[in-house]
């Protein structure tokens, strides 16, 4: 006589539900499982009432879900919202260069020491051709074509609108998937620029809240790191 679990089991191999997976788009992304770039798969399926494996009757739909191509493991489809390793890595790059270019546009690209240290801090965020030539080109380049004016100029604000709006959209994207520490490395990265000739003038402090803004770093907090950096030997 079979016992009660053969019976159940053999009851399981005849019928069920049944997914039909249809694949709706891939890519590639960030794979929790593998730890990696891979691959994926955007699968919808459609559920069935299967009898010896035959799909017979509807039972609603299922996904969409993501299917790895390496280990074939099923993931929300918030999982693309993570960039890929590939994708981090040149988000994090172009927000040091942002931030070094918003606090030479702010008024250090006139210091060469501020230049210096600027093409130090790029360089090291993988930009390994980066000459002070180059950034004080693209310094100058902005200023034209956002309006760069004096102190008591309008278009002097139209600037510092245009500049927020580049930082932000740099930083923002980058923010969620760093760590505090992360965020506040970008930020002091800032701060040793603008720092290299002296004090921070009054618009390099207002560029650097503004980065301390967009990595969503607490007010009290980006006043808290550039009080420190300023107290740091260089």
């Amino acid at each position: 006589m079979r016992s009660a679990l053969g019976q159940r089991a053999t009851k399981l191999r005849i019928c069920g539900i049944r997914t039909m997976w249809d694949t709706v788009g891939d890519g590639e992304f960030f794979c929790p499982g593998c730890g990696g770039d891979r691959n994926y798969r955007r699968l919808t399926g459609r559920r069935r009432f299967a009898v010896l494996g035959v799909p017979l009757l509807r039972r609603g739909t299922a996904g969409p879900v993501v299917e790895c191509a390496a280990c074939h493991d099923h993931f929300d489809p918030d999982t693309l919202d993570h960039p890929t390793t590939t994708r981090f890595s040149a988000m994090l790059k172009d927000a040091v260069h942002t931030v070094a270019l918003g606090v030479l546009a702010a008024g250090g690209a006139t210091s060469r020491t501020v230049l210096e240290t600027a093409v130090a801090t790029v360089r090291g965020a993988g930009f390994d051709d980066c000459t002070q030539e180059q950034l004080a080109t693209v310094v100058e380049v902005l200023s034209v074509d956002i309006g760069h004016g004096s102190a008591f100029d309008p278009a002097a604000e139209a600037c510092g609108a245009a500049l927020a709006i580049e930082l932000h959209e740099a930083l923002e994207p980058l923010a969620p998937h760093l760590a505090p520490a992360g965020r506040e490395s970008i930020l002091l990265q800032g701060a040793r620029i603008a720092l290299a000739d002296g004090p921070y003038s009054q618009a390099e402090r207002e560029v650097l809240t503004t980065v301390g803004g967009a990595l969503q770093l607490r007010a009290e907090d980006t006043v808290r790191l550039l009080a420190a950096a300023a107290r740091t030997p260089s």
